[in-house]
């Protein structure tokens, strides 16, 4: 029996290439079929190229990518061209046939998403760019753009926490009592939302969260940082290092005398990034509260001069 993600995802690719014409041999009516049009496009964006840089990223055989050039080539769609670094290699260019022939794929294909797309709106319409965008980033994270931070905006708050519980529940078996606690923290932020002394900052890569963290005022001079968090697709590329260093700059812009967090044992990389910033680790006491036990830290940064 064959796996129920494997079938979920057969059946999106039987959706979407029948969607946007995968397989009709002239593609959006074009001269062009759909793996012409994709080299087409390459070579258009990236001219002059060599045919091993088109292979290297299309990840197609070179035989049939050879048999495609020469065919652009019958057309007149493209001229090969000697390099200045080396006699014997040949750069590909689109010739004025080529580029129109281009220009006109792209300005279909262009209309045929903004068909697709006319088809939702408003909120439904970005749930399907971010979700596009988030199964790119999935299956390759190096895909994504740099990564920007920004405020939350409504709804937010509560997608991090059930976020950061899904992700510990996945990485260290913490359940329910975790998801309460974050719950809780969120609502609280949000009831007691002060924007002159806290702040809750979300990481975008490509218009994808990517992750967050949270300042609150604890009284007395002192603020707290909180739910830091990182997705798995967007890691090792600085985030949480980025994240702690918003959550350090504002509360000390903001006149706060000491930054404090509480944090466990077990989170290394976590660990990593705070003593990076000048944390200290000031208590350690063992606890159960995410059910399971667990050894955890506060620690702390003075902030006044």
């Amino acid at each position: 029996m064959e796996n129920p993600d494997v079938t979920a995802i057969r059946r999106f690719n039987r959706f979407y290439t029948q969607m946007i014409g995968a397989l009709d041999a002239r593609f959006l009516g074009t001269e062009a079929s759909l793996p012409e049009a994709r080299l087409l496009f390459e070579i258009a964006t990236r001219e002059p190229v060599m045919a091993s840089v088109l292979q290297d990223a299309l990840g197609m055989d070179a035989g049939y990518l050879s048999r495609l050039v020469a065919r652009f080539e019958a057309r007149g769609w493209i001229l090969r061209v000697r390099r200045d670094d080396d006699a014997r290699a040949r750069d590909l260019r689109l010739t004025e046939a080529g580029r129109a022939a281009f220009d006109v794929i792209d300005e279909r294909q262009s209309g045929a998403v903004d068909d697709l797309l006319d088809t939702v709106a408003g909120q439904e319409r970005r749930d399907l760019v971010e979700a596009l965008t988030r199964a790119r980033l999935l299956l390759d994270p190096a895909s994504g753009g740099p990564f920007t931070i920004r405020p939350f905006r409504t709804g937010e708050p509560a997608l991090i926490a059930a976020r950061q519980s899904i992700l510990y529940a996945e990485s260290h078996g913490w359940g329910r009592e975790v998801e309460v606690i974050e719950s809780e923290v969120t609502a609280a932020f949000l009831r007691d939302f002060d924007p002159a002394r806290e702040q809750c900052w979300v990481a975008e890569i490509d218009g994808v969260m990517a992750g967050a963290a949270f300042v609150t005022d604890e009284g007395d001079g002192l603020a707290r940082l909180r739910l830091l968090h990182v997705e798995p697709f967007a890691r090792r590329r600085g985030i949480g290092d980025a994240l702690v260093s918003h959550c350090v700059g504002f509360a000390r812009e903001t006149g706060y005398r000491a930054l404090i967090l509480w944090t466990q044992t077990v989170l290394e990389a976590a660990r990593r990034i705070y003593a990076a910033h000048g944390f200290r680790c000031i208590e350690t006491a063992m606890h159960e509260r995410f059910g399971v036990p667990l050894q955890g830290e506060t620690w702390r940064l003075e902030l006044a001069a």
